[in-house]
């Protein structure tokens, strides 16, 4: 069933490139990785490359203001600070609708937990906690959410989606069934998900966690590099009157139940969410100019994923792979992937995929560029593929 399309008016962008989108942007053109060694240092009894967002102007380390002190953790920090390039956008959006009209709608798979790993170590250390510290504020992921709706002072229904990596793809389609059905009339959107040694060890753990930089859609892949990130939108009703950055057409949504972690072989549940997503956003697949693949660098995950994409596109748009410069940041990688996305339809250019080694052979016949591309780009389809079969796909055409 087709949807009426929502118009984006506001991005923010935190992840390894940079803690604001132009700096995202300027690491991007200059070619530059997001991605660090990580070990020892950081508490871990093996090495890895990881995409921790750069502190340049204080925004993990700053509190958050009085009124929410309670929620304060690295990822309410990380929140706040990725919030400011939005203010303007939801305080027009509050004048026109109503703050009761805007719903906050977001994905993470950690919430608080690295907040919480520290506060254990200090639990063992010292037999206590550390005062103020509250396991419903700070580390449960409905607290980012709230905290956000209090920050930008909104008052319409906060929804949290844990659905793993396609957490912060799927609250774009939560975002569009609201205001289709007359719920809300605008939302933010987007995903947020901090550092924690939780997800780095289960990863280590069930081998695909690379100790060299990730290769994605290559045939020397062996595993991910994980990263953090915050990545956010504004998304309201298609007849507003503000400047859209960008469309959102329709989000596919998929559930294999294939397997704990591993993706369907033949990649028919993304294919699947694919041509929803298409469906919902009224495009015919030949109009897809450009892919954000969710390719993660693991050997199972891309070889899937280039079946579907071989299925259901086979006019082969470029495909690129934008987690060698970002890490995989799980709950957020949705919304990071998107507003990339988003860059991409605005400035006509896109990064290739950051990769080392020969094309993997399954992705024979696609067109899986390295080097920068460039447009035209009317509609770019972004994808993702979660543990347990958890599949979206997210269409943008250009504003």
């Amino acid at each position: 069933m087709r949807l009426p399309p929502l118009s984006i008016t506001a991005c923010a962008l935190a992840c390894a490139l940079g803690d604001h989108e132009h700096d995202v942007r300027a690491s991007l053109r200059a070619g530059r990785s997001g991605l660090v060694r990580w070990g020892a240092d950081q508490g871990l009894p093996f090495s890895t490359w990881f995409g921790a967002i750069p502190d340049h102007d204080g925004g993990a380390q700053r509190p958050v203001p009085a009124f929410l002190r309670d929620h304060d953790s690295r990822q309410a920090r990380i929140a706040h600070a990725a919030l400011a390039p939005l203010q303007d956008a939801v305080d027009d959006a509050k004048a026109r609708y109503g703050a009761d009209r805007i719903a906050v709608v977001i994905g993470t798979t950690t919430g608080g937990m690295g907040d919480t790993e520290t506060r254990v170590e200090a639990l063992r250390a010292h037999g206590g906690f550390d005062d103020g510290w509250s396991l419903r504020r700070q580390h449960n992921a409905h607290a980012t959410a709230d905290g956000i709706a209090a920050l930008l002072g909104v008052a319409g229904p906060v929804f949290v989606q844990s659905s793993a990596c396609s957490s912060s793809a799927k609250v774009l389609g939560t975002a569009q069934r609201l205001v289709a059905i007359g719920v809300v009339d605008a939302a933010i959107v987007g995903g947020i998900d901090t550092a924690c040694r939780y997800t780095l060890l289960g990863f280590h753990g069930l081998g695909i966690l690379s100790e060299h930089r990730c290769r994605p859609l290559s045939a020397a892949r062996e595993g991910i590099n994980l990263g953090e990130a915050a990545a956010l939108m504004v998304v309201e009703r298609d007849d507003t009157p503000a400047t859209p950055r960008a469309w959102m057409l329709g989000v596919g949504e998929t559930s294999d139940a294939f397997h704990a972690t591993q993706p369907r072989p033949d990649g028919s549940g993304l294919a699947a969410a694919i041509r929803e997503g298409l469906a919902i956003g009224g495009m015919a697949a030949d109009e897809v100019d450009l892919v954000n693949a969710h390719a993660t660098g693991t050997p199972l995950n891309d070889a899937a994923e280039c079946a579907a994409l071989a299925d259901v596109l086979p006019h082969h748009p470029p495909i690129v792979g934008t987690k060698g410069w970002t890490g995989h940041t799980l709950g957020a990688a949705g919304a990071v992937e998107a507003v990339l996305s988003v860059m991409a339809l605005e400035d006509q250019w896109s990064p290739g995929t950051l990769t080392e080694g020969p094309p993997l052979a399954e992705g024979a016949g696609l067109d899986l560029p390295r080097e920068p591309v460039a447009g035209p780009f009317e509609c770019v389809v972004s994808t993702s593929a979660a543990f347990a079969g958890h599949n979206a796909a997210v269409v943008l055409g250009r504003g």
